[in-house]
């Protein structure tokens, strides 16, 4: 199949009001689908697709966050910043959404630095598709440090809070 022939089924198939066409030969496979932009693409296609969700993580990664934190635990001794960091209890985010410390915006944070939690105590709310997902503490502690600003998008197991638990 040269690519006129593509083009004319891809015309073809945009005039006749379907909205995915799958076309299979011996050595080409053509899906094509209409709607608010017209697409067509051999197999391939969907591969393509999946490396454009995989830099959303990376970008939304919390890797500058912990370096961060880390270099504000640095403030004091560097042994003891080491010792720290591994002593801490990392809260991780269960879903992606947006990431809100207060249930509305005219009632205070649920927790702060400084605060003891004991398991089951609502740390923060993340905003899913809409919908308002209270995410409760798995560990009893204290509050060492927020790791992500009121109303940011936050991704899959992405850190939240880091926790002392003695």
């Amino acid at each position: 199949m040269d690519l006129k022939e593509i083009q004319s089924l891809i015309k073809f198939v945009a005039k006749s009001g379907a909205s995915e066409v799958k076309l299979e030969m011996e050595d080409v496979k053509i899906t094509i689908r209409t709607g608010s932009e017209d697409k067509k693409g051999e197999s391939t296609t969907y591969v393509q697709q999946i490396p454009v969700n995989q830099p959303m993580p990376q970008q939304g990664a919390p890797a500058p966050q912990p370096a961060a934190a880390q270099g504000e635990v640095e403030a004091t001794p560097a042994k003891s910043a080491a010792d720290e960091d591994s002593k801490y209890i990392t809260v991780k985010s269960p879903i992606i959404g947006t990431f809100y410390r207060k249930p509305s915006p005219d009632k205070p944070n649920f927790v702060e630095v400084g605060d003891s939690i004991s398991k089951g105590d609502v740390l923060c709310i993340i905003e899913a598709m809409k919908l308002f997902n209270e995410i409760e503490s798995e560990v009893s502690g204290k509050i060492v440090k927020v790791l992500v600003d009121e109303s940011s998008p936050v991704e899959f197991d992405q850190p939240l809070f880091l926790v002392d638990p003695s």
